[in-house]
């Protein structure tokens, strides 16, 4: 059994995320700093190693694609400021990219802690590549745990967050693969009334009906 996840506790979707209150490479930054926007927060294994290198280079140049989805990026690992910077400006000496979002330093890992990125079976010293995507009011809605050897695919958490917010703008879910301009899963009826009247009207408002509890439409 785990005593130390049991501790400290995992956050949970669809509730409030745990709040913080960190030094960034930005200044200081808190989880209230973010509320009427989404949130991308994400933690790497340490500075200055290569796959965490093509991760943040991945998040850098799909920034401006974030800003205009109303959704901040904000990094973490258990290192210090001056690591990040020295980290930031070899970055953009060795790659020609800049880092334009903040990143947390976390020597304490009380962040890392809160939000369950310390595993000790993969490093008890180290957060794992753990993201998660919080919305506007401050809930935690989607959590991507990878290993410590593997790297994250940015164009995923992309589609992923226009999936979310294409869900609580139409009250819809998507489909495996789902991506924009593709139709949308309507939720099934739950009566045997709604039921019946899925089946007969469902064709005629615009939904492309397979069976009563399955029926898409054009979002």
């Amino acid at each position: 059994m785990n005593t130390e996840s049991i501790a400290y506790g995992l956050p949970r979707l669809n509730e409030p995320a745990p709040a913080f209150s960190a030094k960034t490479t930005h200044g200081d930054r808190t989880l209230a700093d973010y509320k009427g926007k989404w949130l991308i927060l994400f933690s790497h294994p340490a500075d200055f190693t290569p796959v965490c290198t093509t991760e943040f280079m991945g998040f850098a140049r799909n920034h401006d694609k974030f800003k205009s989805m109303n959704c901040e990026l904000l990094g973490l690992s258990i290192d210090s400021i001056f690591a990040h910077l020295a980290w930031v400006r070899s970055i953009k000496q060795n790659f020609d990219v800049d880092i334009p979002f903040p990143i947390i330093e976390d020597l304490k890992m009380e962040v890392a802690r809160a939000y369950g990125m310390i595993h000790p079976g993969a490093a008890d010293t180290q957060a794992v590549r753990a993201t998660f995507f919080i919305d506007p009011n401050g809930v935690l809605r989607a959590m991507v745990y990878y290993p410590m050897s593997n790297g994250r695919s940015i164009n995923e958490f992309v589609r992923l967050l226009e999936a979310l917010q294409t869900s609580d703008k139409y009250g819809v879910a998507t489909p495996e693969a789902w991506c924009p301009g593709d139709k949308a899963i309507v939720p099934p009826p739950k009566t045997v009334e709604a039921m019946n009247e899925r089946i007969a009207e469902g064709p005629k408002q615009g939904m492309e009906v397979t069976d009563w509890y399955f029926s898409k439409k054009s979002v």
